[in-house]
């Protein structure tokens, strides 16, 4: 089929991304919302093995996020998106913003709870395997200090994603542009 045949029938604006973005997508939003979901639940609980197991469990997940981001971002720097629907120039470049923003906070937030884990003196072992190195010195007043930049940019990331959501629904069941047909398996 021709470009012009493609516009011309609209099927354009239902270019997909290639199935490894799709699953790369996918992977960090289950990432992203079990350590979220599992970072509020372990700060809640008193001290003991059962905290200190959940601990580990969310740092393997944000080094999981950083390592699935890294591919992510090569990839994308390989491969063009599919052009988005028309839609008005200050959504294409609100859109672009908070991708920029959600990607910079991708990869933050675990440097800042890896760093945060450093300063405290825990080292992150990778599923309990692989021993990453600590890039902070061990320093209390530090780790003190990372802490509340460690939550901040978590929630700061949280509320992003709720905006990129939003924003996809918006578009899919408002705007009927099928936007979400982009990045959906299921959607055909």
């Amino acid at each position: 089929m021709t470009a012009a045949k493609s516009a011309e029938d609209g099927s354009a604006r239902y270019a997909r991304y290639t199935p490894t973005a799709v699953v790369l997508h996918w992977l960090i939003a289950l990432q992203l919302a079990a350590s979220f979901a599992l970072g509020l639940y372990m700060t809640e609980l008193p001290t003991g093995v059962h905290k200190l197991k959940l601990y580990n469990w969310h740092k393997w997940a944000g080094a999981m996020v950083f390592a699935v981001c890294l591919l992510r971002l090569a990839w994308r720097a390989t491969h063009a998106p599919p052009p988005p629907p028309p839609m008005p120039r200050w959504q294409v470049r609100a859109a672009a913003a908070v991708h920029a923003a959600m990607y910079l906070l991708f990869f933050l937030v675990p440097l800042l709870g890896w760093a945060y884990s450093s300063a405290l003196g825990f080292p992150l072992v990778w599923f309990g395997v692989l021993s990453l190195p600590d890039w902070v010195p061990q320093d209390r007043e530090l780790a003190s200090a990372l802490k509340p930049w460690h939550a901040r940019a978590a929630w700061l990331l949280a509320a992003l994603v709720v905006v990129h959501v939003a924003a996809t629904i918006k578009h899919q069941w408002v705007d009927s542009d099928m936007l979400l047909r982009r990045m959906a398996p299921w959607l055909r």
